[in-house]
């Protein structure tokens, strides 16, 4: 691929083991509820390009493990694709979330020590106004779920939050998620989740 521009818009949601809220998402240097915090993010691109690949409805999870300091790095992530995306929105995607296209993911790249080869599997999305939903084949299923409020017909947010990779709103949920691929495995009970509309750009 050329050198060129890129950018990508759409949902991003996540789950980790962490009490809500995790205060790993907003600032790696504080402690996360367990010795390693294990979750995923749910990546939906709803419109994007990546130099003459279009990455319009690529679907991708990122499941992460990571030390209860993230800043401490020590980071194992494995990428799901959804196996419907071709092999030039994979090479795009590959590079996105590496850091090697820059942008917001290359913060995150300095501290992943293990990045496992790229899987390629049936990856769903429901996308519903109270809540979100991931199945990943037959390793990872997946529910987001508003918190509860005041007014219960609108989300809890958060405002002004700082991350790299998510939107400074973002909507408070409660996640469960079971996942086993290999020794590794995620089960989760209302634990911390949420979700924004994410906007990532760079310069590959």
């Amino acid at each position: 691929m050329s050198a060129d521009a890129w950018w990508a818009k759409g949902v991003l949601f996540e789950n980790c083991n962490c009490q809500v809220v995790c205060t790993g998402h907003f600032h790696f240097t504080q402690m996360c509820t367990h010795e390693r915090c294990i979750g995923y993010w749910g990546i939906q691109i709803d419109e994007g390009r990546f130099a003459d690949t279009d990455l319009g409805g690529m679907r991708a999870v990122v499941v992460f493990d990571t030390p209860q300091h993230m800043a401490s790095g020590d980071w194992v992530l494995t990428t799901y694709v959804d196996e419907g995306c071709s092999p030039a929105q994979q090479a795009a995607l590959e590079r996105i979330l590496s850091g090697e296209a820059g942008g917001p993911w290359k913060i995150l790249a300095q501290f992943v020590r293990e990045r496992k080869p790229t899987r390629r599997d049936k990856v769903e999305f429901t996308v519903e106004t109270k809540s979100r939903a991931a199945k990943v084949g037959d390793v990872l299923r997946s529910t987001l779920t508003w918190m509860k409020g005041r007014d219960r017909d609108k989300p809890v947010m958060l405002e002004n939050v700082y991350n790299q990779i998510h939107a400074p709103s973002q909507v408070l949920s409660m996640g469960s998620t079971t996942y086993q691929d290999g020794a590794f495995r995620i089960d989760t009970t209302n634990t911390h989740a949420l979700h924004s509309q994410f906007s990532w750009s760079g310069t590959a």
